[in-house]
């Protein structure tokens, strides 16, 4: 069992490296990130207890890490404990996204192929079109996927498919890039910013296109 601290006694003995404080916290951070696995994640409910230990011992080596790198950020709004839980979910739901991706390739997104499949292009938009909309919306959005196809580039046409369409982790597309979330964000900026000046050359304004996808 952990040790009763004050926010203070946390910040104050961590700072110092206290072993003592330091096996605490990884113990209360594993603890957490345990109870998140197993009672708030339904998609991992066919694991085993084993299982999901061994993931909570895993994820709560870099969790404490990043506890320790962040400890100056602490500004004392919350309990301490509850600061550190939630950096160590975040942790938890990163390395789930990149276990997801862990075999993905940018190789299969390329302009040749299918922009996203069709089931994905249905679940654009929730709401099923009125019949005198959908003809309009298919259109539209034959002319964005025709547009990223031959206006941007074949990195820029990756990134904004994998990211923006195919919500694969901004790290696990960088890292597949050989670059950095930095480079990364000014990649997609420069993506969007070119498709939009495209399709408003096509009279496709963003207006237009929003107020035809919310009907």
């Amino acid at each position: 069992m952990t040790h009763v601290r004050t926010n203070e006694q946390w910040v104050s003995e961590l700072s110092q490296n206290d072993p003592v404080a330091l096996a605490d916290l990884r113990t209360h951070i594993r603890r957490s990130i345990l109870y998140y696995l197993s009672r708030e994640r339904s998609d991992l409910r066919d694991r085993s207890g084993q299982e999901l230990e061994q993931m909570a011992d895993d994820m709560a080596q870099d969790a404490t890490l990043r506890v320790m790198e962040n400890l100056a950020n602490f500004r004392g709004e919350s309990k301490f404990t509850t600061w550190v839980n939630r950096i160590a979910v975040r942790i938890a739901i990163s390395e789930l996204r990149r276990a997801r991706y862990k075999n993905f390739s940018l190789d299969n997104i390329t302009a040749d192929g299918d922009l996203i499949p069709d089931s994905a292009k249905l679940n654009l938009n929730q709401r099923p079109p009125q019949p005198e909309d959908a003809v309009e919306r298919d259109d539209v959005m034959t002319t964005i996927f025709q547009t990223m196809k031959s206006a941007l580039t074949e990195r820029q046409y990756q990134a904004l498919v994998a990211v923006a369409l195919r919500g694969v982790p901004m790290d696990v597309v960088a890292e597949q890039m050989e670059t950095n979330r930095n480079a990364l964000y000014k990649l997609l900026h420069d993506a969007r910013r070119k498709l939009k000046a495209h399709l408003e050359s096509q009279g496709l304004s963003m207006e237009y296109m929003m107020r035809l996808f919310e009907r």
